[in-house]
């Protein structure tokens, strides 16, 4: 007997366990981390009556409603149809006997409850009305709507304006994101995303519409384009859907269009499961094998071997992926930029971030302010998160190139970079021609990677497409570099996007900013090297700092240039942090420039602690003999000593 806590008794049910030997047995496989269900184990032998045919539908796990029906129950109510007149047309459509549909009356009158608790048609004035009262509060939130020919609202998008700010800086990979539906509106929801230069994913936009066409898609991506000022991704990663691709082609014309690999591997076990049979799993072993090749021939000759390898020359999937692979295949998309949204985890990140906004939904006119919420906008379009605190970097390699690129890049994209250090020894180089080098792995006999590398020019390519694609420098150029005595990586290959003031760095808001932009990309080196240098020794270090506002001080005591000459605006970081550097000594380094007025001091370094009787503070990495630190040049002719009274004595730290 079961008691309650209130002490009363409760309804001791029978047990429904009567030794019935039926059963199915399933497992949940992850095949390129897209799950899938497979049926190991199946039996049908009953000890027991079973359920009628028309009493089959009644159990729980068979009262679904499709989401076609949902739309047709939706549309129905808004006719002004009661529930048993629905449920007594639907019988009708689907030619089935009265009362043989799926789900019952209260299911219906449930789903109608979850739909709203609010008249419907004071819902789209209610959200315009609140996007009209953000703006009045901010006049940098941005939102648009169209409404249809009997008032209505047919779509509406906005935006915040932290996501214009972080899309000048981060626009240029792009993920539309129109897999999802808000039910409780009839209305499909679109998301625009990107990802910062710290790996984080970054809410650009949303937009909600009627319809799913090419039309309404256009109206999407205008209203969109509107928001930042006309300017469109370099890249667009979308789901599979033609309308939208037609649409993008139409609005974007400039903008590489991708297609996620996640929707489309979603859909292979309805596709070819029961086709292949027992076939399947090497089937997509070897489709995955191919999407990852690197060279456009290989892809061709081998997608027809293994055509005919499946017997898969008729197949209409197959032909739809073949005619479409440009938008898929990854040796198609590689000479592109798309940030990393390709991978697989990312893929998961945003989805992850895209259930955060559907869980928003409530009463449409709150929506909004709720989407500001879970992606952590508050109303006037600032983060309500403090900066995300410094991260421990750890070296791995001693090469002065991973030094250098951990006081320029983030901890994600360094950490991008490292896994190609640590792979680069790897690999052979051998001369080709002046400047061409050819790269493979030492296990391999033939074939390789064509790097071009002229450090005089800065000109590095690699025929991998790594850098293009992702930004960050390959494992053939990195051990190319090595081999030529490199020892930082040109400030060309550490884009701005991956770098740690990527987000708040010069703001080039006139011509006269961009004339000199040679030269704050040469002070931007300089501090790179400056850091590199000072933090092998506390000496060092004291020295840097001491003369880093020597110069400081001088350059305030110089005339200042009126505002309406040069127009020229520097948004520095009240506090630049720098990430933790562990070494290879595990020695943790860490340090924190203050602001610009005022002086540098050196904080305490923590003890280094003599290891098998050697002195680790002796220990120093030597880059090169540039003041610099870039290569092709010595102190003696370093562009840094160009100035008249700018020598190394004076800088104290060469």
């Amino acid at each position: 007997m079961k008691l309650s806590e209130d002490g009363k008794m409760q309804r001791n049910r029978k047990s429904s366990r009567c030794g019935c030997r039926a059963y199915m047995r399933i497992v949940k496989r992850a095949d390129f981390n897209v799950p899938e269900w497979r049926v190991t184990a199946f039996s049908n032998i009953h000890n027991h009556e079973l359920l009628k045919a028309n009493e089959v539908c009644l159990l729980p796990a068979y009262c679904t409603i499709t989401p076609d029906d949902k739309a047709r129950i939706c549309m129905f109510a808004k006719a002004g149809m009661s529930v048993r007149q629905m449920l007594r047309l639907m019988e009708l459509e689907k030619g089935v006997k009265l009362g043989c549909l799926p789900f019952t009356e209260i299911d219906v009158r449930n789903l109608l409850q979850s739909f709203r608790n609010v008249n419907r048609d004071n819902d789209p004035i209610d959200l315009i009305a609140m996007c009209k009262k953000l703006k009045d509060e901010n006049p940098n939130f941005q939102y648009d709507f169209k409404l249809d020919g009997h008032n209505r609202l047919e779509h509406i998008a906005w935006t915040y304006a932290l996501s214009v700010q972080l899309y000048v800086s981060f626009g240029d990979a792009v993920i539309f994101d129109t897999t999802h539906r808000l039910d409780a509106y009839d209305m499909l929801l679109g998301v625009w995303v990107g990802v910062d230069n710290h790996g984080m994913t970054t809410f650009f936009g949303c937009v909600l519409l009627r319809d799913e066409n090419i039309q309404s898609f256009s109206w999407g991506l205008k209203t969109f384009l509107g928001f930042m000022k006309g300017k469109a991704p370099q890249t667009l990663l979308t789901d599979q859907n033609m309308w939208l691709k037609e649409a993008i082609a139409i609005e974007m014309p400039e903008t590489k269009h991708a297609f996620s690999i996640c929707h489309i591997i979603s859909k292979f076990s309805d596709w070819f499961s029961v086709l292949l049979g027992s076939r399947y799993d090497d089937w997509k072993s070897d489709f995955y094998r191919l999407y990852g090749l690197e060279l456009l021939e290989e892809f061709e000759e081998e997608w027809r071997e293994m055509i005919d390898k499946y017997g898969l020359h008729d197949n209409k999937h197959i032909i739809s992926l073949y005619a479409l692979r440009t938008f898929w295949a990854l040796p198609f998309l590689r000479p592109y930029f798309f940030a990393g949204l390709t991978s697989l985890c990312q893929s998961e990140t945003t989805t992850t971030f895209i259930q955060r906004i559907l869980s928003a939904q409530s009463l449409l006119d709150r929506f909004v302010e709720q989407v500001a919420e879970v992606v952590e906008f508050n109303d006037r379009g600032s983060k309500q998160k403090q900066p995300r605190k410094s991260q421990k970097v750890c070296l791995k390699t001693g090469s002065p190139i991973e030094s250098h690129a951990a006081t320029v890049l983030t901890p994600y994209a360094f950490g991008k970079l490292q896994e190609e250090l640590l792979l680069a020894p790897q690999y052979a180089s051998f001369v080709v021609d002046e400047g061409c080098f050819e790269v493979k792995h030492h296990t391999q006999m033939d074939g390789g990677c064509e790097v071009i590398c002229v450090l005089c020019e800065e000109q590095i390519s690699c025929s991998c497409h790594h850098f293009e694609f992702s930004g960050i420098l390959c494992r053939h150029v990195l051990r190319v570099l090595s081999s030529n005595n490199c020892f930082h990586i040109p400030d060309p290959y550490l884009p701005s996007r991956w770098r740690l003031n990527s987000s708040s760095s010069i703001n080039p808001l006139s011509n006269a900013t961009r004339q000199h932009s040679e030269k704050i990309q040469l002070l931007e080196s300089l501090t790179s090297a400056l850091i590199a240098e000072s933090i092998e020794t506390k000496e060092r270090l004291d020295v840097a700092c001491e003369q880093t506002a020597m110069v400081l001080s001088r350059i305030k005591d110089l005339p200042r240039t009126t505002q309406s000459a040069n127009d020229i605006v520097y948004n520095c970081p009240s506090d630049l942090i720098l990430p933790e550097v562990e070494d290879t000594d595990g020695i943790v380094q860490s340090f924190t420039m203050g602001t610009s007025h005022e002086p540098l001091t050196s904080g305490k370094l923590k003890d280094r602690r003599p290891r098998d009787g050697i002195d680790i503070t002796r220990k120093r990495r030597h880059y090169s003999d540039s003041c610099c630190g870039h290569f092709e040049h010595d102190s003696s002719d370093c562009p840094m000593m160009e100035g008249d009274n700018l020598n190394g004595d004076a800088l104290g730290y060469i």
